[in-house]
């Protein structure tokens, strides 16, 4: 069965400095309906004004993915990291028994496009940790490259958590499948473009619920971009 969730649906928060819409409930945003799908608790789709910026707060126990669409991310975090973000590359951070960090758009002029992603973990009280990985556009061009993974395969980063993300670009004629199992959930979020996914046409912000479903096959993309999760139920 697949669920689409228009993009118009998510919900939206305007702080002036930041803009983002929000796939799940979140913060002032509380939707019974849209608490997470399978261990997915998270989307974020955020757009940070120039010099403006999340300053120093904690996270405890969550996988946390940053996805840089464009500009630049600068993170700082108490494990002594201080790095910048730009698009393609992938940042995991496990929070663990507790991490402050601060992050924060210092281009002058230009705006931070970004998806920050939080993944419910399967084992609680591990030490915080960090990992960013490049996967230039290459390696996505017609496929779905597994970017955060369990086990770190394939060059993915590894997460604490029962969940395996790609990321992946379509455009004309190409396609790609995921062999899905019933008993878990898949989930696709289509980060620019047009595709169908299952038979069932997404445009920019949308996304696609999946369950009891054995294939995904995505195909007719139009300069797509897209995210796709196989999660825990």
């Amino acid at each position: 069965m697949l669920t689409l969730r228009p993009a118009k649906e998510r919900g939206f928060a305007d702080h002036g400095w930041l803009q983002s819409f929000h796939s799940f409930s979140f913060a002032g945003y509380y939707d019974p309906q849209h608490m997470g799908w399978g261990n997915l608790r998270v989307i974020n789709e955020d757009w940070i004004a120039p010099g403006k910026g999340f300053g120093t707060h904690g996270h405890r126990d969550m996988e946390i993915v940053t996805y840089v669409l464009q500009g630049a991310l600068a993170h700082k975090d108490s494990m002594g990291n201080v790095v910048s973000i730009p698009p393609g590359d992938v940042q995991r951070m496990s929070a663990g028994t507790g991490v402050q960090h601060s992050e924060f758009n210092h281009a002058p002029h230009d705006t931070t496009h970004l998806l920050q992603i939080w993944i419910q973990p399967n084992v609680m009280g591990v030490a915080p940790s960090y990992e960013q990985t490049t996967f230039p556009a290459a390696a996505k061009q017609g496929r779905l490259c597994l970017v955060a993974s369990p086990d770190g395969a394939q060059g993915s980063v590894k997460i604490h958590a029962d969940a395996r993300l790609y990321a992946g670009l379509l455009d004309g004629t190409q396609t790609a499948d995921l062999a899905l199992q019933s008993n878990r959930k898949c989930y696709v979020h289509l980060v620019r473009g047009e595709l169908v996914a299952n038979g069932v046409t997404l445009t920019t912000g949308d996304a696609a619920l999946i369950e009891g479903e054995q294939q995904l096959r995505l195909a007719h993309g139009k300069d797509a971009e897209m995210l796709v999760f196989d999660l825990s139920a």
